[in-house]
């Protein structure tokens, strides 16, 4: 068996595919919830950057780089819980 394909459950019990671990970690204990509240700030103020003239002005406004400008922060946010949650010793969280 890879041990990179698998990692414990988080009850600490049987071996779980590495990919249900990660799935589980993303919605669960208020990750989502974090990573929102993460992404509608950075993505405000990025936006704010980025499309000012779009959205204060005469500019056309992108909603492509609006949605995107949205969704990374978020995925980043729960790139770094998860990874965190996925290393991290269980005393330690």
């Amino acid at each position: 068996m890879d041990p990179t394909l698998y990692t414990r459950s988080m009850t600490g019990q049987r071996p779980t595919p590495r990919l249900f671990a990660i799935c589980q970690c993303c919605v669960s204990d208020g990750v989502p919830r974090r990573s929102f509240i993460v992404a509608l700030i950075v993505g405000t103020i990025l936006n704010l950057i980025n499309q000012g003239d779009a959205l204060f002005g005469d500019g056309r406004v992108n909603w492509a780089k609006i949605i995107l400008t949205f969704a990374v922060p978020y995925c980043v946010a729960t790139y770094g819980a998860v990874s965190y949650r996925l290393t991290a010793p269980r005393s330690a969280r």
